[in-house]
């Protein structure tokens, strides 16, 4: 029999798709032993013997967690509050879900720039109303050939956005905290402090930024005044990164041309909220990164890391918690 080299602990609540995740990992990974408590009792005590966890674990949960030295995210982009100044302190490494559904959310982005560029939630709320309406005016379209685009993230959704993008003839551009080089398709990447003096000069504004103490609010009534007049913004990262009352007002009064958002403030979107209804707004339920193979993706990620981890070689997808991302 194979003596255990280190434990895990799935911590509850888990998505259906994680049930096989355990004997999968038993498989996978030699010499792990791999718990999943239930009653809130036994996640403190299975805490208490684990040397890594995957899902969220609570100021509480952490301070049951006297041995652990891994915990694996359960999102690339967890939600509000996970990375609370407890686990920043702790010496836990944390690793997120990063670049398991790029093609998903690039595609989704294209589908969302395409539909601004070309009217359709105009077309949509027509169609609902059985209204022949079409518009043949010069700015009913905005030519992809002849756009800038800003990229505000290039990590592997911006980049993988910005390649699409660039296949039609766009001018692509990004701003990021980390990376400096041009990925394909894009003429350069700038410093995220350069992010102000460049959104004038973009047609639509692309936001594929994890959610961040410095992102939060990124998009607000001062930083949409700088953006181009009559230019798209479309989020696909983190919903706090927009403030939504203040995008509404730059819908009603003109200022931009339009918005297509799949991550919101609040989640899910209030049903009253004037974005639902909005002529000039997409709204997507957070659904960029559905489709086929995700599980599957997460759970590589999750199994490559622990074979990593009992061999004690470096993890992939290293969090600065600090930073959230």
């Amino acid at each position: 029999m194979t003596t255990a080299t280190f434990t895990l602990v799935m911590v509850p609540p888990l998505p259906d798709e994680t049930r096989s995740w355990p004997d999968k990992l038993v498989e996978a990974v030699p010499g792990i032993e791999v718990l999943c408590p239930e009653s809130p009792e036994d996640v403190g005590a299975a805490l208490g013997r684990a040397d890594a966890a995957y899902g969220t674990l609570t100021p509480e949960l952490l301070d049951r967690a006297g041995n652990l030295r891994w915990l694996q995210a359960p999102q690339a982009g967890p939600p509000p509050g996970f990375y609370h100044p407890a686990l920043v302190r702790h010496p836990v490494r944390v690793t997120n879900m990063r670049d398991t559904y790029t093609d998903h959310v690039a595609t989704h982005t294209l589908a969302l720039v395409l539909a601004l560029a070309r009217q359709l939630p105009h077309y949509v709320r027509e169609q609902a109303a059985a209204n022949w309406a079409p518009d043949w005016s010069d700015g009913g379209v905005l030519p992809l050939s002849e756009a800038r685009a800003l990229v505000v993230g290039t990590g592997a959704i911006g980049a993988e956005t910005g390649r699409l993008l660039a296949a039609f003839g766009t001018r692509v551009e990004g701003v990021d905290a980390r990376i400096t080089e041009a990925p394909p398709g894009f003429d350069r990447v700038l410093p995220a402090d350069l992010l102000d003096r460049v959104l004038s000069q973009a047609d639509i504004v692309i936001l594929t930024v994890p959610h961040t103490p410095q992102t939060e609010g990124l998009m607000d009534a001062a930083r949409i005044a700088l953006m181009k007049q009559g230019a798209c913004l479309i989020n696909v990262g983190r919903g706090p990164t927009v403030r939504l009352d203040d995008l509404v007002t730059a819908l009603d009064t003109g200022r931009l041309r339009g918005a297509a958002l799949d991550v919101m403030e609040q989640e899910p979107l209030p049903p009253d909220h004037p974005l639902w209804r909005h002529p000039k707004a997409l709204v997507t339920p957070h659904v960029a990164g559905a489709g086929p193979h995700a599980a599957a993706r997460r759970f590589e990620v999750l199994a490559d890391n622990a074979r990593r981890f009992a061999a004690g070689q470096p993890l992939i997808n290293v969090v600065d918690k600090s930073q959230w991302f």
